[in-house]
């Protein structure tokens, strides 16, 4: 029976190096995960994934920093090459990287579209991709997506629309990589209390978000805090395996499908 427990396992983080992803990094390791690879999109971020693997470190795991923009194929395959070579085929991918644009529909540009959709479409797809080839048979992927999937709402239709073919490629990756005993699934958040959020609204809709979920009075900010969101996915990457092909609105009821 295959072990499906994160001891002794390889990790890659793609957007490892803070935030959510920085925190999914540390939890595994303190969860006993053998080695992790934290990715980082530009030199902006460097400090953060250097103090990412310091930590990861300390917890007693392998730990190395990846420099990649993953806009590309050709970029996404070498990242996990340069994984593979350094610390081990992963038995688990994670891609947590995304944009968010807030902004009316009439508003947004041909070239913010493109670069929109690169992010939060493209990477997804040959990150999913690689991850079929080089994932360990057994092994688990996760891909962050938004709560925005689930809403009626204006102004977020090249983030949530470029999001939401996550969804399809979700489904259609669990399939084909079932046999090999691979779960693939998609996490969608609510507004996170993070620089990511915060970055993009005003303070009128900090505060309507503040108040918008069922559980809102019951969060320290009111918003879907990142400690309440990595459980769900280290479950998913562990325990969870027989959840596949399925997109999890964690957002503590700010919208539901």
């Amino acid at each position: 029976m295959a072990d499906h427990s994160i001891y002794g396992k390889v990790v890659l983080i793609a957007g490892g190096a803070k935030n959510l992803g920085g925190l999914i990094a540390r939890d595994l390791a303190a969860h006993g995960a053998k080695a992790i690879a934290i990715h980082y999109n530009s030199a902006a971020s460097k400090a953060d994934a250097d103090a990412t693997v310091a930590s990861v470190r300390a917890a007693g795991a392998q730990a190395i920093a990846i420099q990649a923009n993953l806009t590309t194929a050709g970029a996404v395959e070498k990242l996990f090459k340069e994984a593979v070579a350094t610390v081990g085929r992963p038995d688990i991918a994670i891609n947590t990287v995304g944009k968010v644009l807030k902004k009316p529909f009439a508003e947004i540009s041909e070239a913010e579209y493109d670069e929109m959709s690169d992010v939060n479409a493209k990477s997804a797809f040959f990150f999913l991709k690689e991850a079929g080839r080089h994932v360990n048979d057994n092994g688990k992927i996760c891909t962050l997506v938004t709560s925005l999937l689930g809403a009626f709402t204006p102004f977020y239709a090249a983030y949530a629309g470029t999001k939401a073919p996550v969804e399809h490629f979700t489904r259609a990756a669990a399939k084909e990589f079932g046999a090999r005993g691979i779960s693939v699934t998609a996490v969608g958040p609510g507004p996170m209390d993070t620089p990511f959020f915060y970055g993009q609204e005003g303070a009128d809709a900090v505060a309507y978000h503040k108040t918008a979920a069922a559980l809102s009075p019951r969060s320290k900010t009111g918003l879907t805090d990142i400690e309440d969101v990595v459980p769900f996915i280290r479950h998913l990457v562990s325990d969870g395996w027989w959840i596949t092909g399925q997109t999890i609105l964690i957002n503590g009821g700010y919208t539901t499908k």
